[in-house]
């Protein structure tokens, strides 16, 4: 660890970004152009086929990346997890091991209260400082500003140091797993609209009849852009369904801890990962080219997603 008063000024700390996604990316960006000249990374796809896009990136945005959870956690002062939601307990057990008193760990996963907690003891039993965080919206517009809740014992001690760094953070409790079951109520609604949508509108193209189901959307709640809503959906699903649909399982657990059936967020998961089956499968084209699923209109894609069902029914192939 850094001395005392390299502790107290986060600009030079050192970082680790566990997960090279999506948000690992936006944040190493940030963090850099904030003035944070440390940063390191570790994702499961390096050694694959897939690190390609990875190490590009990472050398582009003067990111140096490890080769497993344990190289990370022990050359950080702050370890920033954001991979997927099933990961979230297997990434802190694989921090734990080389985490080093007093080592800030801030979850950024989409898991369950259950999850958060499981993951918190690993980190604390090994003398590091765990902090659940919440990500309440989409990261991509906000980048490091997106609306944050943090959680956890240690949570009001980060909270500024955060906000020094540009997040957009605030403490909403001290006990473990409320922030998490906050976006996690959040999703029921949030993710389980965008399968609503999806599903909604694609029948509806496929009767000719989304004109129709438009205009009564449009009366009915007239604050929302419903053509431009659709799109946006349509691709957010499309491109990142996996993590979605196993985030919705969190979900469907963090609605079972409370002793309801997770009706709703098991169908949303179901969705979510169908679409997630259909974009591996090359039907919105190819994965990671510039125009996959970019279309600006909605229906481009659920036509897509119609020519397949259809083709697999004369083929009597179940969709």
């Amino acid at each position: 660890m850094r001395t005392q008063e390299t502790t107290h000024d986060p600009i030079r700390w050192r970082f680790g970004l566990l997960g090279y996604g999506e948000v690992g990316r936006i944040l190493a960006e940030d963090l850099r152009a904030r003035g944070v000249r440390d940063c390191a990374a570790y994702d499961r796809k390096l050694g694959t086929a897939e690190e390609g896009p990875l190490r590009a990136h990472a050398t582009a945005h003067g990111v140096s990346l490890v080769a497993s959870h344990a190289e990370l956690a022990a050359q950080s002062d702050l370890v920033i997890s954001a991979v997927t939601a099933s990961q979230t307990v297997e990434a802190a057990r694989g921090c734990a091991a080389a985490v080093q008193p007093g080592q800030w760990f801030l979850d950024l996963n989409s898991a369950s209260p259950g999850s958060k907690r499981r993951a918190a003891a690993l980190i604390e039993q090994a003398g590091g400082r765990y902090v659940e965080s919440a990500v309440m919206t989409s990261v991509p517009p906000h980048r490091i500003k997106v609306p944050m809740l943090l959680g956890g014992a240690h949570a009001g001690e980060l909270q500024p140091l955060l906000a020094a760094l540009g997040f957009s953070a605030r403490v909403l409790a001290g006990e473990l797993g409320l922030a998490s079951a906050s976006k996690m109520c959040r999703s029921v609604m949030i993710k389980g609209l965008e399968a609503m949508i999806i599903e909604s509108l694609t029948a509806a193209r496929a009767y000719g009849v989304e004109d129709a189901v438009l205009q009564s959307l449009a009366e009915t709640f007239p604050g929302i852009d419903w053509q431009r809503q659709a799109s946006y959906f349509m691709q957010r699903v499309i491109e990142h369904g996996r993590r979605r649909a196993e985030e919705m399982r969190e979900v469907a657990r963090t609605v079972e801890e409370a002793g309801l059936d997770a009706w709703s967020a098991t169908g949303t998961a179901e969705r979510q990962a169908w679409m997630a089956a259909l974009a591996d499968a090359g039907v919105f084209g190819v994965r990671g080219s510039p125009d996959f699923a970019r279309s600006p209109d909605w229906r481009t894609e659920a036509d897509r997603i119609l020519a397949f069902v259809r083709a697999r029914e004369r083929k009597g192939t179940p969709t």
